[in-house]
């Protein structure tokens, strides 16, 4: 009789032993995961839970919180309620590699100009490679994004600024250290998104993934946006305001052993800056910027172009992401945001072509 028993105490006993393990090892990937984001250079992180789905091979993350650690950003760098990690099956099948899929739902990422008051936020002060291994131990080739939102805030200037893409679906291929057939190493970026809620936005990229930003491609288009949403913006950064009119941005830039070649190029139409009843009759804004208004405005009807009644210019960037003082990232970043500055700033000396 106890010999019979014996596989069937065996059976139970392995059973207790797969629920307790079930049952404890979330808690045990989730101090691992706080143990590892609590000091992550000048950032620090934390998750709420962790879930397993042992059927599927995957584990699901909720709650991540990434901030800065030591100064009072009034924004988190970057938080997601759900984090869903998974093994790719095709590639076991197809390849016989052991690959992860990871899928980010509602994402949430605030890069911060800190202005006067130092309190930056761009992500600077830590490998985020490294981090992501230590949330994905495994390969990664696919990285998904669910209705993101990315977005970029002054909260010390005047206005306070907050310039945002949300409904952001996009996808990066072939994140590897798998060589191609030509010996390089390419991943792919598509994402789409509004900006404001409803400019469409069109984004791809080709990258290096364990390269330090030297050889890159990144394209964007952002069409009808109302120059209206702009003009905390523009009153921040260039002391002047939109009273009417939509545009049109495109981005080009690419980079080969670390230099930058590339443009942007906004296109505004029907562009009203100056308006008499908002911009003199407002005692908010006073004379002299009501007059610098006026200028602005003067300047745009100069150079445009009545027959399509619509104003472009081109604002080249150029550069190099080699620096001894900052990072490559970084100096792309600041190229970026002062061709950006520059293409929004009323600085309408460029020549503007007939054929825009």
């Amino acid at each position: 009789m106890i010999r019979r028993l014996l596989p069937l105490w065996i059976l139970l006993a392995l059973g207790l032993l797969l629920l307790l393990l079930h049952l404890a090892l979330p808690h045990l990937v989730r101090n691992y995961l706080n143990d590892k984001m609590a000091d992550m250079g000048d950032y620090q992180g934390h998750v709420e839970d962790v879930d397993l789905a042992w059927w599927r091979g995957a584990y699901r993350i909720e709650g991540l919180l990434i901030e800065k650690k030591d100064e009072r950003v009034q924004a988190p760098l970057f938080k997601a309620p759900g984090i869903d990690i998974a093994i790719s099956w095709n590639a076991i099948l197809d390849h016989q590699e052991i690959v992860g899929e990871v899928a980010f739902e509602q994402p949430h990422l605030n890069f911060v100009d800190g202005g006067d008051s130092g309190n930056s936020q761009s992500g600077e002060g830590v490998d985020w490679r490294d981090q992501l291994e230590a949330l994905v131990p495994i390969t990664l080739n696919e990285i998904r994004v669910i209705d993101g939102q990315l977005s970029f805030r002054n909260f010390s200037s005047d206005p306070q600024v907050h310039v945002y893409a949300s409904d952001i679906q996009a996808t990066l291929y072939n994140l590897t250290n798998t060589d191609d057939a030509d010996g390089t190493r390419t991943a792919t970026f598509e994402g789409t998104g509004k900006l404001f809620d409803q400019a469409p936005i069109e984004a791809s990229a080709r990258f290096d993934p364990f390269t330090d930003w030297e050889d890159f491609e990144v394209d964007l288009r952002v069409t009808d946006v109302p120059l209206k949403q702009l003009n905390d913006f523009s009153r921040a950064y260039g002391n002047f305001d939109f009273a009417g009119g939509t545009g049109d941005l495109v981005l080009e830039v690419e980079a080969k052993d670390s230099q930058l070649d590339g443009y942007i190029k906004p296109l505004l139409r029907d562009v009203d800056v100056f308006d008499y009843e908002q911009d003199v009759e407002n005692d908010d804004k006073g004379f002299l910027r009501g007059l610098w208004e006026a200028v602005v405005g003067a300047g745009q009807e100069v150079l445009q172009n009545q027959r399509k009644d619509q104003f472009a210019t081109r604002v080249e960037l150029s550069g190099t992401t080699k620096d001894t003082e900052v990072s490559p990232f970084q100096a792309f970043i600041a190229i970026l945001r002062n061709g950006f500055v520059e293409a929004f700033t009323a600085r309408f000396e460029r020549a503007m072509g007939d054929d825009e």
